[in-house]
């Protein structure tokens, strides 16, 4: 357990970093990023998606999309596929895979900007390297966070080292090497910068709370104890700039009750062994090698 005078980090001082109650991992145990690659870590997948569609050109031109294929609401087993696949390549593809899904995912970023006749209150583009740089720094937090809560917190140095090969989190598509932060503490600095320019809008709060609440499956009454469960482990891996953003209130409360079921995750994480977590990215890997062979799309 964190002493209570411990410092906090940069980040969670001002509200961009959830604080993560856990025990220091010994200096001896270190990782990498695709070690974060395992079945509860998808439990962080809803925050996420709510992090990234806050800054409002990623946020509305998800909601303004004209790809309808790739809608959540329309295809939510699609999408969801398309999202672990790209974060399979990433992790645990090849060069040559990583080329062939970038060029598949921008046949459809393509299509997706503002329509300058339109009503959108903001100009956006898919393919911009700003709105990816901000979605893959989503990315990597959410798998910082659901790493150390899962293993234990790290060290400034092994934050160092899984830090390291997390570029290709952007880099898979538009974002230049050059634009991402070189290191952790570089990464954690501009992280602070970015987090000021997430906004929700009326609209933007009004379809992520959908999302929070999981209507993209339907509303069948199997799923009505499942929302405010859903709602909350949303709620407990926002940062609190992202919560004030959403209208969720937070209470200590919550925080301890969130910071037991992630203890107990954690045990639960630790019985998997690493070859098994990890199997279904590597299979959707071999997936989309299988799909490139038969000519079928990637996305």
């Amino acid at each position: 357990m964190r002493a209570p005078t411990e410092a906090l980090a940069p980040a969670q001082a001002v509200g961009c970093r959830i604080v993560i109650d856990a025990p220091m991992r010994p200096r001896r145990v270190r990782a990498r990023l695709p070690h974060s690659a395992e079945p509860l870590s998808t439990l962080a997948g809803p925050a996420n998606v709510v992090m990234q569609l806050l800054w409002p050109g990623v946020g509305y031109g998800v909601m303004e999309s004209r790809v309808h294929s790739g809608s959540l609401y329309r295809h939510p087993v699609k999408r969801t596929r398309t999202t672990f696949a790209y974060l399979a390549v990433v992790m645990f593809g090849s060069d040559a895979d990583r080329a062939r899904y970038r060029e598949s995912v921008n046949g459809q970023h393509r299509q997706v900007f503002s329509d300058r006749t339109s009503k959108s209150p903001v100009d956006y583009h898919a393919m911009d390297p700003r709105l990816q740089l901000w979605v893959a720094m989503c990315l990597y937090v959410g798998f910082e966070d659901t790493h150390e809560l899962l293993h234990g917190r790290m060290s400034d140095e092994q934050k160092e080292l899984f830090y390291r090969g997390s570029a290709a989190l952007g880099t898979t598509l538009q974002v230049r090497s050059g634009m991402w932060p070189v290191t952790r503490a570089a990464f954690e600095d501009q992280w602070i910068e970015m987090c000021a320019r997430a906004h929700a809008t009326d609209a933007i709060r009004e379809y992520l709370l959908r999302l929070v609440d999981l209507e993209f499956l339907g509303n069948t009454i199997l799923l009505a104890p499942i929302r405010p469960l859903a709602r909350f482990m949303t709620s407990g891996f926002l940062a609190p700039v992202f919560r004030e953003q959403m209208g969720i209130v937070w209470t200590d409360s919550q925080q301890r009750r969130f910071d037991a079921v992630m203890r107990t995750a954690s045990i639960a994480q630790r019985l998997i062994p690493r070859p098994i977590g990890t199997l279904p990215y590597r299979m959707l890997v071999w997936d989309l090698r299988l799909r490139h062979r038969l000519g079928r799309p990637s996305v």
